[in-house]
């Protein structure tokens, strides 16, 4: 498999590429793994030069400063192409810059609505003969719009040389989730219905849309969070062993998501943080949720009645995300204790920490045979841990596509949360700091209560 030899990003003035894409070059640079051209494409009125000073004030801000060095490297590889993507003289312009460059790989930071039409520029132009294309998330605004979407790129570019992104499927935390899966023998007889009481997933972040309010009204936290991020998360915990990675990974995580239940409207509680309408380019009237929690069922053997509970939202307590494996209590109260709450539960944290907690129950000290609930904690600080998108993009350029999602996984992705999407369910508002509208109790099942993350500084979940 050819690796790419060239890296063409679109959308190369836009936010993301400032705040991500400079930043993991630089540490590709670093690591060295970066000994390619780099094109920038967009259309700003700029030349090379203010290209360069954009990627050097990236490094600066978001990149931990640039390092003289590798920004003299960096420097020496950037290309740009000032053009608009519906002009056909733009394409004409990459397909010279590009040179004699034979695997390109194009990075389409930009919005999901212009991929079909730089798809098409590329082909027109030649600039898809052996080449690979990444594209950010969402991948379409509903079903009916990612099928249509993926019959667009298939006219140009083969699926294997298509590569759907999502950064959490790049981080470090969430592939050891996977490795800690598969390599500990002690978990897989725990690994069902039988053991497991029910799971949750908890993605919080403590701040608002940060300026965002035109993007966020267009997404809301479903688009955002659940049909990416958190049902990769899902698809990662609840997958059935594959035969080995690469393709048999994204054969087993495209299994389990055809095992969700479609969601209903009754399965979701979607809140808004008060304070939301009052943002720069949000509608005063805005009904788009800033907060969704839902309960998913999985049709499968393993997971027969296990509740999936998952919540996500912006405005919430403490940012964190975190997994949370609730084990079922003993059959019998030995002890005769009135109201032991949790008995036994596994937790992962994967941000901004990195912890596995094997919560217990012991015996308090003295005369009474009464217990208490401790955690055993296994924590981790990496440090110069590859960054997300630096592993995605060394991944997408040697052609290897096992943390990439496939065209069956996406359209699996919106076939759940189709049914929900816009106004179907009711939006709550909340209080800022809070964790969302009174209403998530109502998924719950009688006697179960949320896993609310807590500051890893202080004492660990009850």
């Amino acid at each position: 498999m050819n690796p790419s030899d060239t890296l063409v990003f679109f959308g190369a003035t836009g936010d993301l590429a400032y705040k991500k894409i400079f930043p993991s070059l630089q540490s590709m640079i670093r690591h060295g793994h970066l000994n390619m051209p780099v094109i920038g494409v967009a259309k700003a009125g700029w030349n090379l030069q203010q290209f360069q000073a954009r990627a050097r004030a990236s490094l600066d801000e978001h990149g931990g400063g640039a390092d003289p060095a590798i920004l003299q490297k960096l420097f020496s590889m950037l290309k740009y192409v000032d053009g608009d993507y519906r002009d056909a003289e733009t394409f004409k312009q990459l397909r010279q810059v590009m040179g004699n460059a034979k695997y390109p790989l194009h990075y389409l930071a930009i919005p999901p609505s212009m991929f079909a039409t730089v798809a098409e520029g590329l082909a027109h132009s030649g600039c898809n003969h052996g080449a690979r294309i990444i594209l950010e998330k969402p991948f379409g605004r509903g079903a009916k719009s990612a099928r249509e979407l993926n019959a667009t790129l298939l006219k140009y570019f083969a699926e294997d040389a298509i590569f759907r992104i999502d950064h959490y499927l790049g981080k470090e935390p969430v592939q050891s989730l996977l490795y800690s899966r598969f390599a500990n023998a002690v978990l897989e007889p725990l690994w069902n219905r039988n053991y497991i009481a029910a799971v949750q997933i908890t993605m919080a972040e403590d701040f608002g849309v940060q300026g965002r309010g035109s993007f966020y009204e267009e997404a809301g936290a479903i688009r955002d969070v659940l049909q990416n991020h958190i049902l990769q998360l899902i698809a990662c915990m609840a997958m059935e062993p594959p035969a080995g990675d690469g393709e048999p990974l994204r054969d087993e995580r495209a299994k389990v998501l055809s095992m969700v239940r479609t969601l209903s409207p009754a399965d979701v509680v979607r809140g808004q943080f008060i304070g939301y309408r009052d943002e720069t380019g949000v509608a005063r009237d805005s009904t788009v949720e800033t907060f969704v929690a839902a309960r998913l069922a999985i049709d499968s053997w393993r997971w027969d009645g296990v509740p999936f509970y998952i919540r996500t939202g912006k405005c919430l307590p403490i940012s964190c995300t975190e997994i949370a494996v609730q084990f079922k209590k003993p059959p019998q109260h030995v002890f005769r204790e009135a109201n032991i709450g949790r008995c036994n539960h596994l937790r992962f944290r994967l941000s901004p920490q990195v912890v596995l907690a094997l919560g217990l129950r012991v015996k308090k000290i003295g005369e009474a045979m009464a217990g208490t609930s401790v955690e055993l904690i296994a924590q981790r600080h990496p440090r110069d841990e590859m960054q997300p998108y630096e592993r995605l993009l060394l991944d997408a350029a040697h052609g290897h596509s096992a943390f990439f999602a496939r065209e069956d996984q996406e359209e699996q992705a919106w076939r759940i949360v189709d049914p929900i999407l816009g106004n179907k369910a009711p939006v709550h508002l909340y209080t800022p700091g809070t964790w969302g509208p009174q209403e998530v109790q109502s998924l719950l099942s009688a006697g179960e209560c949320w896993f609310d993350p807590v500051s890893e500084d202080g004492p660990p979940p009850a």
